[in-house]
């Protein structure tokens, strides 16, 4: 089929169990133009080489003709993933004083222990279930109520944000739909719904504060502080990042697993192996597939091929990630691999904020699973995708155990 149609086929519903034959198309191909005139990417070198590069921008704003997603942010400014250096810069610093070294040097880390009484706790719901939905009791709660109490944020508020997160993800979908613009218009609306919700709760730290970031936003300011408009959309920001692309890391990895029993079974008898295997999970069924927001700031050449300034510029992670002149055997599944410098969480000044956090999740939640699970099965594979082609992963992952309540929790 004609190359130009590439990311057309790629976005289509029909294809979002299973990309990676498109990838392999695309990486023959090299730099290839689209029929909208967007440029897709999908070698690791080239990838890699472009996050690096000062001409590329990540704000939509500066392409020649603005996107639906671009005019989404009208309702707020957009958050400092979607800014350039030098206010990506500042933003950036500035939050990851309240969330990481040098300023808070534990805040994650010190969430071990209260990870693994999450997870143990979902796990205590599962006996007496004749099926579970790994999605729903226990990959989406997880990192739900761990971000809600990284930044202060009662868990009981969850169905408001769920549905807010939900139409802004929506609006990031480059697939079209049947209005256009409703999926832009919706993200514009919860985004702003959500930006005054999380607004108010961090006002309300100024008076009383506590040990979780919101009050970290508004607290003393020495160094630097964020206003109260951009503590609007960092907190949207990560309350979103914080759970969504999680969900998908860890329900992607269960799914693997379950696909790959010798695997599983590899896993169980040496949980020391859970860190690489997480990495490999990263490289192998990332969360995140795509970053369609780059722009040139200039005419720049990639692979012999001149992607003219301004024109949007899509690079396919997921397609760098099984790149064949990058990685040996890019197509097996290796919880062991050692040379796995992946795009899983990106690169350069746009790397993945919140990526040390995630990682421990996920050897949490998946060496949690392994040990109490007995002889779990698929009921269906593939399962059902959600519909993002960008936040690629299982909706609903129904398993069935082979033994009632499971193993004996260690």
């Amino acid at each position: 089929m004609a190359a130009d149609t590439l990311f057309h086929r790629i976005t289509d519903y029909a294809h979002r169990a299973d990309p990676y034959p498109l990838y392999a198309e695309l990486r023959e191909e090299g730099v290839v133009r689209q029929e909208d005139g967007s440029y897709l990417v999908g070698t690791y070198h080239e990838i890699e080489a472009l996050l690096h590069d000062p001409r590329i921008s990540s704000d939509r704003r500066k392409r020649t003709v603005p996107d639906e997603t671009a005019l989404a942010e009208q309702g707020l400014p957009p958050a400092f993933i979607g800014l350039d250096d030098p206010e990506h810069h500042r933003l950036r610093s500035l939050t990851m004083r309240s969330f990481g070294p040098p300023h808070t040097p534990d805040r994650i880390s010190g969430m071990h222990d209260e990870i693994t009484r999450i997870v143990k706790d979902l796990l205590g719901t599962f006996p007496g279930k004749e099926r579970l939905d790994v999605v729903d009791d226990f990959a989406y709660p997880l990192p739900v109520t761990v971000i809600c109490r990284l930044l202060g944020v009662p868990i009981e508020d969850e169905p408001r944000f769920r549905a807010w997160s939900d139409d802004i993800v929506a609006g990031i979908d480059p697939t079209p739909g049947e209005d256009p613009e409703a999926r832009p218009r919706a993200a514009v609306e919860a985004r702003k719904e959500m930006g005054l919700y999380l607004g108010e709760l961090a006002e309300k730290r100024r008076a009383h504060p506590s040990d979780d970031m919101l009050s970290a936003f508004v607290g003393d300011g020495s160094g630097g502080q964020l206003t109260p408009l951009e503590i609007m959309t960092t907190s949207v920001l990560l309350l979103i990042a914080g759970h969504e692309t999680t969900v998908n890391l860890i329900t992607n990895g269960v799914l693997t697993l379950l696909r790959h029993p010798e695997e599983l079974a590899r896993l169980r008898s040496d949980p020391a192996l859970m860190p690489r295997a997480v990495e490999e999970l990263l490289r192998y069924e990332p969360p995140v597939h795509m970053l369609p927001q780059r722009t040139p700031l200039a005419d720049i050449e990639v692979a012999g091929v001149t992607v003219p300034k301004g024109a949007p510029l899509i690079l396919m992670l997921a397609s760098g990630n099984r790149d064949p002149r990058r990685f040996r055997d890019p197509d097996r599944f290796d919880p062991a691999r050692e040379d796995n410098q992946h795009l899983g969480f990106g690169s350069g000044i746009h790397s993945c904020f919140g990526a040390p956090l995630a990682r421990l999740e996920a050897q949490i939640a998946l060496h949690g699973l392994l040990q109490h699970l007995d002889a779990p099965r698929l009921l269906e594979d593939p399962p059902p995708y959600r519909r993002s082609p960008v936040l690629r992963g299982p909706r609903h992952l129904l398993i069935e155990d082979g033994r009632s309540g499971g193993r004996e929790r260690r």
